[in-house]
């Protein structure tokens, strides 16, 4: 636990600790028993000058060992034991050196600690020829090699765990990026199909109205409605894509923030091909469906199958007409399988042909995201083929197939 007063450096209830155990082990004992050969007052004041920088090592470690090694010079030439051994030898001039050389860089850690313990030393052995007969020596020297040693080990450690939690946030912030791309080309792709299907049946559909609109106007009412359907339906879709910003991590526009798109509506899964196939049926479209009872993929996966089916059958819209066009989905242990094939366009198709290659390209890119493949391309009939697996772990259910088109129309 790290305190802080005003005017004061910040200090650690460890090394409070530290300081005042230093003081009451090897000097105290001195003061009680009154074996010191120094006056009193002199072994209390160069003890507790010795101990109490202790307490900012870690904010001022340079400034410690300084005063540290100073306060054992003055003893050593004044001829004041304030520890129980020879020589002042205790934990503060170790304890220094080892702050030292884990809060600094090696090299500079190294010059400080030889130059203070040097001057230590220089010391010890001048009192030796001034004091004979006070038992000095230079055990300093001694202790503070390991104190150094010990101290680059924790300093060492201590940047390594600093680069490894650097690492860890920058893969964490890398992950935050990659996710964000990833959300990016998901909207991205929804917005491109969800108003490139509609804007397509939009145009199907007020074709019909237009051309029978004054023979036949009840069949122009229900084209006109199933416009307004259509352009309801993608405005919840949109909301729906829009919502689902609002829960990409790190996304400034969550919830709470400036956007605020409404109640998200149901997000497509397989089960909703039926619907999307039997509207197109409904336009004319001679559409067959073969969907797996047990074709089953996490919410996500489900919502890119469903993605990808609309945007093959808006190409065959657009690109194709009405002509015979059959989707299949199926599982097998291998994942998701889709297959989306029409046959040759009709002639005076507007817009026949294979396209831009932008729906392909954001079908690819939606389905990379899943680690899924992609592939298209002309069939020998003069057709158009769709082929999309997913991959996922075995399936452990039934495989019957239910089929809804070409063996059913429920």
């Amino acid at each position: 636990m790290r305190l802080r007063r005003p005017g004061l450096p910040p200090f650690d209830l460890l090394d409070v600790a530290l300081a005042v155990g230093s003081f009451g082990l090897f000097t105290l004992p001195v003061l009680l028993r009154g074996s010191g050969h120094a006056p009193t007052a002199a072994i209390a004041v160069l003890g507790a000058a010795a101990t109490v920088p202790l307490v900012v090592r870690r904010s001022a470690p340079v400034l410690v060992l300084i005063t540290v090694s100073l306060v054992l010079v003055v003893a050593a030439v004044a001829d004041v034991g304030f520890t129980v051994f020879h020589s002042n030898a205790g934990p503060a001039l170790g304890i220094a050196v080892l702050t030292v050389a884990d809060r600094l860089p090696p090299a500079r850690s190294l010059r400080a600690s030889v130059a203070a313990v040097g001057l230590v030393t220089v010391a010890e052995v001048t009192a030796m020829q001034i004091h004979p007969g006070t038992g000095q020596n230079a055990i300093q020297l001694v202790l503070a090699i390991p104190a150094w040693l010990l101290g680059y080990a924790f300093g060492a450690r201590r940047q390594a765990e600093r680069r490894l939690r650097a690492e860890e946030q920058e893969r964490a912030r890398e992950a935050e990026r990659r996710v964000r791309a990833e959300e990016r080309v998901r909207v991205s792709a929804d917005v491109h199909d969800i108003v490139s299907h509609t804007l397509s049946m939009i145009a199907v559909r007020s074709g019909v109205a237009r051309m029978v609109l004054e023979q036949r106007p009840d069949e122009a009412l229900v084209a006109l409605s199933a416009i307004e359907t259509a352009s309801r339906s993608a405005l919840d879709e949109l909301r729906t894509v829009l919502h689902s910003l609002r829960d990409v991590p790190g996304d400034p526009r969550r919830t709470g923030g400036a956007l605020d798109v409404g109640p998200a509506a149901e997000r497509p899964t397989l089960a909703h091909l039926r619907s999307l196939v039997g509207n197109l049926r409904d336009d004319g479209y001679p559409i067959t469906l073969t969907l797996a009872t047990d074709a089953a993929a996490s919410p996500p996966v489900e919502e890119s199958a469903y993605r990808v089916v609309q945007e093959a059958l808006t190409n065959v819209v657009r690109h194709a007409g009405r002509v015979a066009t059959s989707v299949e989905v199926g599982q097998d242990p291998h994942g998701l399988s889709i297959a989306v094939s029409n046959s040759a366009p009709v002639a005076g198709t507007s817009g026949a042909g294979h396209g831009s290659g932008h729906g392909l390209a954001g079908m690819r890119d939606r389905v990379a995201l899943y680690d899924g493949t992609v592939t298209a391309g002309p069939r020998r009939d003069g057709g158009f083929a769709v082929l999309v697996r997913f991959p996922s772990g075995p399936v452990n259910r039934s495989g019957d197939v239910d089929r809804d088109g070409a063996d059913s129309r429920g």
